[in-house]
Parts: structure tokens; sequence; C-alpha cells
């Protein structure tokens, strides 16, 4: 069973099986329509993604799926600012015409040798998309994920998969910092070395948005579990990229690791409850950032 399958099946059971099969199908009909020379398509985990002509990329997902929905909505408050456009929405049929990022060489690319410099890449897309969010824009707030804490502890009275313990105490800080927050921007919400891209309109652009609204801390999380397979000794690059991060970002470094930290726990606890699936990076920058808590 390919990664697509499996995901979109977890995920939106019989609607996400009736995509599947109408997939060859829509694809068709949108490239007839929208006239598209459809290319291979990219390694697909939860959307069909391929190369729709120059310069552009067509993107497939199951209609009203917030995500989305929500990618939509940021990327067209980013305006191409930071990011990839969006060129064409049909909420309907679930499909984006996206900008393509060109060369499109993903930013790990830099961790190997020179994690500052990938590390003040990612300091300089957020700076550029971290814009007051207007409260009418379709996305999720940080706050709102609250729930998945409380949902995940309803489900898991005990320490397996994740350490009770490190659960409560990750939904409490989580409150404590969303109710601190000074500002609320748009974040991306999955921001790292993967979802950026070299282009040619601008140095870097950043791809793939989960769109969310809330404090500017909340970003760090992934860059300091990211990459999440392969060579890169993230846990050995952990204090040096916090230390940047808080820098770059005018934060206390005491707030960078508690968002870090919280951060890196919710990410373990959304995998859990789409598996089970064995513990990951994401765990393991939890529970190193946990002694350094305040």
């Amino acid at each position: 069973m390919s990664d697509l399958v499996r995901n979109v099946t977890a995920n939106w059971g019989e609607a996400g099986v009736r995509w599947l099969g109408e997939l060859p199908e829509l694809t068709a009909a949108i490239a007839r329509e929208w006239g598209l020379e459809l290319g291979e398509p990219f390694p697909l985990t939860f959307h069909w993604v391929a190369p729709a002509g120059e310069g552009r990329v067509l993107k497939l997902g199951v209609p009203g799926s917030p995500h989305l929905a929500a990618e939509a909505a940021t990327l067209t408050f980013w305006g191409g600012e930071g990011a990839i456009r969006l060129l064409r929405h049909d909420p309907g049929r679930g499909a984006l015409l996206l900008e393509r990022a060109t060369p499109g060489t993903t930013l790990r690319s830099l961790v190997a040798g020179r994690d500052e410099r990938a590390t003040a890449v990612l300091i300089d897309v957020m700076r550029r998309l971290h814009r007051p969010a207007p409260g009418d824009l379709p996305v999720e707030h940080l706050a709102d994920r609250v729930a998945d804490f409380t949902a995940h502890l309803a489900r898991y009275p005990g320490d397996d998969p994740v350490p009770r313990d490190l659960v409560e105490q990750a939904r409490e800080l989580y409150v404590a910092l969303c109710a601190s927050a000074d500002d609320h921007v748009l974040l991306h919400g999955d921001l790292h070395h993967e979802n950026v891209l070299r282009a040619e309109r601008e140095p870097w652009l950043a791809i793939d948005p989960h769109g969310v609204a809330g404090d500017p801390g909340a970003e760090i999380g992934p860059v300091l579990w990211n990459p999440l397979t392969g060579p890169e000794p993230t846990l050995a690059l952990l204090d040096r990229r916090l230390e940047q991060l808080a820098d770059g970002l005018g934060m206390p470094l005491d707030r960078a690791v508690a968002w870090g930290f919280a951060q890196a726990v919710l990410s373990e606890v959304w995998d859990q409850d789409h598996g089970p699936v064995p513990t990951g990076r994401a765990l393991q920058v939890a529970l190193a950032l946990r002694p350094r808590l305040s």
C-alpha cells in the first residue's frame, strides 16, 4: 500500500477511498479545463502533487479538507511574499494550482556543515511571513490545539505510547504560552528545512503551509526536530539552533525552549493519534529540552 493510499484512507475514511477512486478522472478533467501539461507526480503522502507545465504545480486533495482550505487562505494572504503564490483554487474539487519554485532544492541541502546558515534562512522566512493575522482568516488558532492534548490523554490513560506526565506538562505549558503571547501572527505551521525551497523569484520560498494564527514562538518547534530522518545530528544541533532562533526572533531563550518542548510533544501526540507509530525525533527533542524548562 502506498503512503498516499494509507494516509488518505486513515484520515478521511470512505470519503478518502472515493476520492482515490476518482483521482485519475479528476486529474484528467482539471488538466483539460485549466490547460495543464501534467508531469510525473512528486513523492506523495497526503495529497496528489505533480508538475503542471512551466512554473506551475497542481495539488489535489480530498474536497473539504481543512488543510487545503487553510493553505489556500494562507497563501492568498501572503501574496507571494516569502512563499509560493496560489495561482488558482477550486475548493469544490480540492484543487490548488501553485507557483513552482525553481530549481526547488530544499533548504536541507545547507544543514550538513552549514546549519547556522540554514537556520538564518528559516529566521528570515519567518520574519517575512509573520504578519498580524486578520480575525476573519479561516485558519486554526494555536489555542484550539489544546484540545488535541486533552483528547490524547483521554484516549491513552497510561504512559504508552507517550509518558502521561510529559503530555500533561506540555498541555499546561501550551496553555500558558498562548495566554501570554504579545503578538498574534499568521504562522506557516510546519516550517522546516524541507518546506523551504530555493527559487529564482526570491532566494528561498516556503511551501505547504498549514496556516495557524498565534504566537511567533510556536514556529520554532519543527526547526528543532527536522530533518526527521537521515544523518543530520539533530540533537547535537539543538542548543545552537535554539539560541540562534531566540536571538533572531527577539524572544527570551527560556520562551523559545518552552515552545520547542510544547510543540515537540504535540507533534508526537499527533503522530501517535494517527498511528500508533514508533516514537520519533520530536519526542527525543522534548525529552532533551525538558530539563531546561524554567
